[in-house]
């Protein structure tokens, strides 16, 4: 099991299915070589440089934090069962709540239909939120094994960024 990095009032929980192997080697959020997570938020201008996995408890000072749905490390999230994934909706619920971010971010539909129960799932900001006070949003998994072009999954990120920016300023 590797820890969360969560703290009360971040912009965003950044919500994963569960960690790699490699990740659960080491104790670091996306830590695999092959998942592009921190070249993402580079890219996306989510972060000001290139963290390595490593740093993932640096992103609590961007006002950003790492959590899971699933604690058990796995080579697949295939290999996840349901009933992991039912105690994980309870438990992710109840950190939600807890610690009131403004926006949770799901990385991967997967993930967020696992926690909604919902089958159609457009990326981005979500109409309605499973929580109160607080915006679900939506983007593509960082995993290398996802299909999507960089540039793609970058623009949503983008969207991610603008909309911490924008809730930033109403402040």
């Amino acid at each position: 099991m590797i820890p969360d990095h969560l703290k009360k009032d971040l912009n965003v929980i950044f919500v994963g299915f569960n960690p790699s192997i490699v990740s659960g080697e080491t104790g670091h959020h996306y830590a695999n070589k092959n998942n592009r997570f921190w070249k993402i938020l580079y890219a996306s201008g989510l972060s000001d440089r290139l963290y390595r996995a490593e740093e993932d408890h640096l992103l609590l000072h961007l006002g950003y934090g790492l959590t899971n749905i699933v604690e058990r490390p796995t080579k697949s999230a295939a290999e996840i069962t349901k009933q992991e994934y039912e105690e994980g909706r309870i438990r992710l619920k109840e950190k939600l709540v807890y610690y009131q971010p403004k926006i949770v971010c799901f990385v991967g539909k997967g993930v967020y239909k696992e926690y909604s129960q919902i089958v159609d799932i457009p990326w981005g900001k979500q109409k309605k939120s499973v929580l109160p006070n607080m915006i679900d949003f939506v983007a593509p998994s960082s995993s290398g094994l996802v299909r999507m072009k960089m540039d793609e999954i970058v623009s949503i990120y983008k969207d991610l960024h603008r909309l911490v920016k924008k809730l930033g300023e109403r402040q």
